[in-house]
């Protein structure tokens, strides 16, 4: 018994080091206190082992997800759990929850969040590609400002497709701020031939506080607006949310009266945009009016 007990420091040794050669930082912390309970009697040999390796894997699921947020551009991180659902009872609290199921990015659908500014949309949209991370879905979080400027750089410098090729890359690619900022020219057209490579492909969250109908005017081109929403509204989730801003909710008795009114009204209706002259869309068959269902 006693040459049993002698062999346990060196046994305990021989872990540490097989630990350290295995890269396994957290499981090597833990071992003294495992090993403590394990001479307690606290816990048996197999129980000792699954907190070692549950231990070191959650280390590493946290640094997988903290690394997988940073290269998808989530640095400000939000959560449906802070989601104040009740600021906004317009949303559909149970419809946003069975889209964190993600089961729109496996069928590689467009989620729309439309509604005036500060009603939440980039927290949604944020919150549900933190999930999609989470669940081991690679996800790319861009404004359509910066989106497009990387195109047009690229397409100055004569690598278009292969910038193309890298916003194809990840499951989900997030593009916020939709109507924001004006659209360099020939903006929008780069952006359709991005759309158009991903469709059917990969899944896309939008967020915009301008209604489809007046898309024609943000992309400064009917024609390149009805073939962008021929796609993005094929397979898609269209969450509006009516309400006023909650970033502004504490100084709204602040705000003219005139710009609260405003804040208050949601994007209109979709409508389809007025019939440009010159050549048809691509795909005349699309009715605008068959994607209200």
């Amino acid at each position: 018994m006693s040459a049993t007990l002698d062999a346990i420091p060196s046994m305990i040794d021989r872990i540490r080091h097989d630990l350290v050669g295995l890269k396994m930082p957290r499981a090597l912390e833990a071992l003294d206190h495992v090993v403590r309970r394990l001479e307690h009697g606290e816990l048996s040999a197999l129980e000792a082992i699954d907190i070692l390796l549950s231990e070191e894997l959650t280390l590493r699921e946290n640094s997988r997800i903290k690394t997988a947020l940073r290269m998808g551009r989530l640095a400000t991180i939000k959560t449906l759990a802070g989601f104040d659902f009740t600021f906004q009872p317009s949303l559909d609290r149970d419809r946003i929850f069975t889209l964190a199921q993600l089961g729109f990015v496996d069928r590689h659908e467009a989620v729309h969040f439309l509604g005036p500014p500060g009603t939440g949309k980039s927290h949604l949209a944020t919150a549900l590609g933190v999930e999609a991370v989470k669940a081991g879905k690679s996800v790319y979080f861009t404004t359509l400002a910066d989106l497009i400027g990387s195109l047009a750089r690229s397409e100055r410098e004569g690598r278009l497709q292969e910038r193309i090729r890298f916003f194809c890359r990840p499951s989900l690619l997030i593009v916020d701020e939709i109507g924001y900022l004006p659209v360099v020219s020939g903006g929008g057209n780069l952006f359709f031939q991005l759309v158009n490579a991903r469709y059917e492909r990969g899944a896309m969250i939008l967020t915009s506080n301008r209604g489809f109908a007046e898309w024609g005017e943000v992309f400064g081109d009917p024609v390149v607006a009805t073939a962008l929403l021929d796609r993005l509204l094929h397979h898609a989730v269209v969450v509006q949310i009516e309400g006023s801003s909650y970033r502004l909710r504490q100084h709204a008795e602040l705000m003219p009266e005139h710009v609260r009114s405003k804040a208050l009204i949601a994007p209109p209706a979709f409508a389809p945009p007025q019939k440009p002259r010159g050549r048809p869309p691509k795909n005349p068959q699309f009715s605008l009016a068959s994607t209200s269902a």
